[in-house]
């Protein structure tokens, strides 16, 4: 069993086309390349090969032309390659065809990061958006997998009744039962953002701040959550490491608790159909006070990097949120000038380099004339205690002569149980 497990599950050959008849995100280039070998590495195989093609446009048969695919078939022997990867999208039929070329599995980049994150989800809620966004995958993808059995059976399905193909019959049945596992696992997902709602509405009863930690993958997101909080949450030095929302308190200052959440990092040529089925967790975002965007600054293409999650913050409709950039590994940082502005860290998750000042700016955004009180109510007041356990942080309730409160509040409740405090002092000056 140890062997298995130490030896690399899949020997692959990356392989990519680069044509202007591509939108230009979608074509590969070496930096694409090496970031597909990562997710190899992500998914547990080894890269023994590359081949980059260029051409005026794709294949529409093969995609990368007759020539490479003979010379990517005997690339794929020599060096015992148990498939082929493409840092493109492949049609179905074009991934059929390469199939049956090459005589080895063939995957694209789609598949490769739906098959990651197949592995990586370990919550319920995790498991259904990733089984959602496979069976979204598969689904036109079933035409091109029966089309072979169409083709024994001697007809394409158009003649009259009774004329059907085994192939056409297996794929009906087929695309009948993935419609139904789509539909029950919209369903599902409905009642995880249901129950998320509920939990959201609570926490803004609560008035407790939201803070989302957004990147691009392997950022550093999960080391600046364990950094900031303690929490066990695994990081390690590889692609799309956390795929479920991890959520902790903070207690950012004395009159300043926020929920601060991990989400699943961010990649350019990210597959639609993985947006969509993760809606349920990136939702969070458009509900969130705060973005923290970690930015890898020792990374060559952070540029690029933040642009990436920057456009998806827009897709995902929270670009008008307050959002605070975290450049972080500052420590490995070799530039001459490092990134400045109002809202703007530079720290370093691992080293805590820069952590007091990333906590003073959350509270400069978030911390909006909070204040500590004593209140002493009267017994007739008692609606007035109803409304700071539902929108205040209630820290004490003592009874005595009168129902001394100890709580933290903002300007609007204080405004109205100030005539029973005790010493309010001065509230803090908003940013």
């Amino acid at each position: 069993m140890n062997e298995i497990t130490e030896t690399p599950r899949d020997k692959a050959i990356l392989a990519g086309l680069s044509s202007p008849r591509l939108p230009r995100r979608e074509n590969a280039d070496e930096q694409s390349l090496a970031e597909l070998q990562a997710l190899v590495e992500t998914a547990g195989g080894v890269s023994v090969g590359v081949m980059l093609q260029t051409l005026p446009a794709p294949n529409p048969r093969t995609f990368i032309g007759e020539g490479k695919v003979a010379e990517l078939k005997e690339l794929a022997a020599s060096a015992e390659a148990t498939m082929v990867i493409f840092d493109n999208d492949l049609s179905p039929s074009q991934m059929r065809v390469l199939t049956e070329e090459l005589g080895v599995q063939v995957l694209d980049r789609s598949g490769l990061i739906l098959d990651i994150f197949a592995q990586r989800a370990k919550t319920k809620e995790g498991r259904l958006q990733v089984e959602l966004a496979q069976y979204q995958y598969l689904l036109p993808r079933l035409i091109g997998m029966w089309t072979h059995l169409e083709r024994q059976a001697g007809t394409s399905g158009k003649g009259p009744i009774g004329s059907k193909g085994p192939g056409e019959t297996q794929l009906e049945t087929d695309r009948r039962h993935i419609h139904r596992k789509i539909d029950k696992l919209k369903a599902d997902l409905e009642e995880v953002r249901r129950v998320r709602g509920t939990q959201r509405d609570r926490r803004q009863k609560n008035e407790i701040p939201v803070v989302a930690i957004v990147g691009y993958t392997n950022a550093g997101k999960s080391t600046l959550l364990n950094a900031l909080t303690g929490a066990g949450i695994p990081a390690n030095d590889r692609l799309f490491d956390t795929l479920d929302t991890t959520t902790r308190l903070l207690t950012v200052s004395d009159t300043l608790d926020v929920v601060i959440s991990d989400t699943v990092g961010f990649i350019r040529k990210l597959p639609h159909q993985l947006v969509e089925a993760f809606k349920a967790t990136l939702e969070e975002l458009e509900y969130a006070d705060l973005l923290l965007h970690v930015i890898d600054v020792s990374n060559p293409e952070w540029l690029e990097q933040a642009q990436i999650v920057d456009d998806l913050i827009a897709e995902l409709g929270a670009e008008q949120i307050p959002c605070l950039r975290v450049y972080n590994k500052s420590d490995l940082y070799f530039g001459d000038i490092r990134p400045r502005g109002d809202m703007t860290v530079n720290v370093s998750a691992k080293t805590g380099e820069g952590l007091e000042e990333l906590m003073a700016a959350i509270g400069r955004v978030l911390d909006k004339g909070r204040r500590r009180v004593t209140l002493h109510l009267p017994y007739d007041k008692t609606g007035l205690l109803d409304l700071l356990y539902r929108e205040a942080k209630v820290e004490s309730v003592e009874y005595g002569e009168t129902i001394d409160v100890v709580a933290t509040v903002v300007p609007k409740v204080y405004g109205q149980v100030r005539e029973y405090a005790e010493d309010a002092g001065a509230p803090e000056e908003e940013p």
